[in-house]
């Protein structure tokens, strides 16, 4: 999107707010599909349980970017703790712009609200994951401030690993 005078506005997120919710959903829907979120869209059941499941949980917080009111990008975020600070933490778990208003700064304004909310919450640091051939976000992460995560530089860098639980 190129339009010079858009009208930008970082909104919390409601879960209970009806229009939230659905741009919530259709946001992440988004950002799955592409490649960079894995390729394929949520599962249904997944679309249908989402925002009453994040509802439900204090520890989650998110922001939708509007412009010029169409929902153009998300940033979910869940606290955790610093064992090693013994301090709250603030994970950013999803942070996705839609093609269509890229080059807006939009990254940049949810990474401030969440570090916003983070000092709010006495956290010590905000953390993510990013992939590693994904040079946009790489770019827009270390614009902000993030850095590589490492203990000591002979141990190397911290690695994102899961193992799936079937339930």
């Amino acid at each position: 999107m190129t339009e010079v005078h858009a009208a930008i506005d970082i909104v919390a997120v409601d879960f209970l707010n009806p229009r939230h919710a659905a741009d919530l959903v259709a946001l992440l829907n988004a950002y799955a599909t592409d490649p960079m979120g894995g390729g394929e869209p949520l599962p249904l059941a997944c679309r249908a349980s989402l925002v009453a499941r994040l509802a439900t949980l204090p520890y989650a917080h998110s922001w939708i970017a509007y412009v010029n009111d169409q929902p153009a990008g998300l940033l979910n975020a869940f606290e955790g703790f610093s064992t090693f600070k013994a301090q709250p933490l603030l994970n950013i778990h999803d942070l996705a712009v839609n093609a269509d208003f890229r080059g807006l700064g939009l990254s940049q304004q949810l990474l401030a609200a969440a570090e916003h909310k983070a000092r709010l919450l006495g956290c010590c640091k905000v953390t993510l994951e990013v992939l590693s051939n994904n040079h946009v976000a790489q770019q827009a992460y270390l614009k902000y401030g993030f850095a590589g995560y490492e203990l000591d530089p002979e141990a190397g860098h911290a690695l994102f690993w899961q193992k799936m639980l079937d339930n």
